[in-house]
């Protein structure tokens, strides 16, 4: 049986600075993303306006630009990465789903679907022996 404590030891013996500095791009990308949705709130507006017809969409915009933020702090220090990881999925499924309701757009679709492999990725592989969860752990 998988568990999250047998993935954490697969993971540390098979860590890589290479999978960190990944790890740590995509915090950044994810920050740098809630930064842009919070600077240029009428872009976010604009790309749930294929949307605007079922409910909760105000809920949806004050939920992208604060997950993304915080979220992609703890994923760039590591510190409880999965938790963070699994809160970006549904803005992810939702930057794919976007492109089939609204204006296909195949730059964004495809960065949007680069971005949800690496956060399947990570969701699975964790933080890895340098980060913040590691460090905790081990009582450094």
């Amino acid at each position: 049986m998988v568990t999250i404590k047998s993935l954490n030891k697969w993971a540390n013996k098979h860590t890589y600075y290479s999978l960190d500095i990944l790890r740590l791009a995509l915090g950044v990308f994810y920050f740098i993303k809630g930064l842009q949705f919070i600077s240029q709130s009428q872009i976010l507006t604009e790309l749930f306006k294929p949307l605007r017809d079922f409910g909760g969409i105000m809920l949806v915009i004050h939920y992208v630009a604060p997950a993304h933020l915080v979220g992609g702090l703890m994923i760039a220090f590591g510190l409880l990465t999965r938790w963070a990881l699994i809160a970006q999925l549904p803005i992810l499924l939702g930057a794919i789903l976007i492109n089939f309701i609204g204006v296909m757009n195949p730059g964004n679709l495809i960065l949007a679907i680069a971005v949800l492999l690496l956060t399947c990725f990570f969701i699975i592989y964790g933080s890895g022996k340098h980060s913040a969860d590691y460090y905790l752990k081990m009582g450094y």
